[in-house]
């Protein structure tokens, strides 16, 4: 085994991970080699996720409010069917302007040397990419995920769609069966449907997002079912084929009975598998398992020289995650100053209409793990901004514990953005008194929070006893007016 590397750090694959840590181990000093499999940088978060499905979002949106023009008091205009293909020449430009900031010439200008090809370890410290060896003396495996393919019986025989496929598309099918209940199946299914395409989910969990409280996931199930999505939950799938050129799906309910649908298309949205077989791990004697590569806190496989980082690990699948991954390897790699990886106050945004956000625990976590719960919640119907521009659906739920705040979780307009003010909040240490005090411009969204916060500090506030001390006090005479 070499003694003296050609890298003091090697990275194997371009995403959200790879990137991070390849271009800040090279802004410390070190001498970096990047290898990706694709034919360009930028994961699949840039060509397969992220930014095309919330391009196509987007679209959809614009679409669907022409629509709602005369609930606005406007003129309903007629529109013609969507042309697909402009949909996704639009992608494919939001993806080439982004590609900028992930170029080869970009990071070589940060000292990185860029190579393509498939990797394949040939022991703990050389890889091999097309026939040329490398060494380097510490690794970072970031090969990320890819859509899972279930044990359906006939699927292997029916063409289906993944999201590699789905945003090239020149045509928008007339209808489209999606099996999963999840945030890739969900925002999938409401922009074709949005965009005149006929959608109707099969969800194997007795409900959507089945991760997360009912309640809430309840809000996302009836506006998409509002908006003519045609949702089954709790179902099995018996078996799939293709029948005149349609695909043909067979299921059955929780009462045993049988069912089928038929659609033009087919969307598989029922999870991702990591990326890892073709890298030869035994060669490097790194240890994996079903959900992936195992590593410690410090993201250290079992090799202590290699490391992985995003979906390759199976640990939370996003892309703000797999970035703060590929920090965490930096400071362990490069700075050699131990850092361990924490997800308790990880946000993550699912971007349906309405948004559904979160951080920390959920009511039905919390309930399990923790003592003295209770939750706030405040509707966005009685939110002045969110009734102005006639977006009422959602509310927020703040879950804490023994009067502490543990959790939040938002289905509403703009979901996302309004979770960031609770990061300080879960990770910072911000208090609830301070959030509550704090001045929110009128009329915003925003505000939601701060009424959250205040629904929490009211009643210590104005409790009978500072009441009955104030009165006693200053001689207050009570109430003007009403019982």
């Amino acid at each position: 085994m070499a003694t003296s590397f050609d890298f003091d750090f090697g990275v194997i694959g371009g995403g959200a991970a790879g990137l991070t840590a390849a271009s800040g181990a090279s802004q410390l000093g070190a001498k970096v080699l990047l290898i990706e499999r694709e034919a360009a940088l930028g994961g699949d978060c840039l060509h397969f996720g992220c930014v095309p499905s919330k391009t196509l979002i987007r679209s959809a949106h614009v679409y669907h409010m022409m629509h709602q023009a005369e609930r606005f008091g406007l003129p309903q205009p007629e529109l013609p069917p969507v042309d697909f293909s402009r949909v996704a020449k639009r992608i494919r430009e939001v993806q080439a302007e982004i590609q900028k900031h992930d170029s080869v010439e970009r990071f070589c200008s940060l000292g990185v040397q860029v190579e393509f090809g498939p990797a394949q370890f040939v022991d703990p410290h050389t890889v091999d990419v097309a026939g040329k060896k490398y060494t380097a003396k510490s690794w970072l495996i970031a090969t990320g995920s890819e859509s899972s393919s279930p044990a359906i019986p006939g699927l292997e025989s029916v063409p289906y769609l993944t999201n590699k496929e789905i945003f090239s598309q020149e045509s928008l099918p007339e209808s489209m069966i999606v099996l999963g209940g999840g945030a890739i199946a969900c925002e999938i299914a409401q922009a074709f449907s949005r965009l005149g395409c006929s959608v109707t989910i099969l969800q194997r969990s007795p409900q959507l997002f089945s991760q997360q409280d009912s309640d809430m996931a309840l809000l996302v199930q009836q506006v998409l079912e509002s908006e003519g999505v045609t949702v089954h939950t709790g179902v099995s799938i018996q078996c799939i084929e293709e029948v005149d050129g349609q695909c043909r799906v067979f299921y059955q309910t929780q009462d045993g009975a049988g069912h089928e649908c038929e659609a033009a298309q087919l969307f598989l949205g029922l999870g991702r598998a990591p990326v890892m077989d073709a890298l030869e791990l035994h060669n490097a004697g790194v240890e994996v398992s079903r959900r992936g590569i195992t590593v410690d806190s410090r993201m250290r496989t079992s090799q202590k020289h290699i490391f992985a980082a995003g979906d390759v690990t199976g640990a939370p699948q996003f892309t703000h995650a797999a970035g703060y991954e590929g920090g965490i390897v930096v400071s362990n790699a490069i700075f050699r100053v131990p850092r361990k990886a924490d997800y308790t106050n990880l946000p993550w945004c699912t971007f349906t209409s309405p948004e559904f956000a979160g951080i920390g625990l959920n009511e039905g976590q919390a309930r399990k793990q923790l003592s003295g719960v209770e939750c706030i919640e405040e509707q966005f119907s009685a939110n002045d901004r969110a009734l102005a521009e006639g977006e009422l659906q959602g509310k927020l739920k703040l879950v804490l514990s023994k009067g502490k705040p543990v959790g939040v979780q938002i289905v509403g307009p703009h979901a996302g953005e309004l979770l960031c003010e609770w990061v300080p909040v879960q990770a910072g240490g911000v208090k609830l008194s301070t959030l509550a005090g704090a001045i929110h411009p009128y009329p915003t969204l925003a505000e939601i929070n701060k009424k959250a916060a205040g629904s929490f500090i009211s009643p210590k506030i104005f409790s009978p006893r500072v009441v009955g001390v104030l009165s006693t006090l200053f001689s207050y005479r009570g109430r003007a007016c009403g019982k």
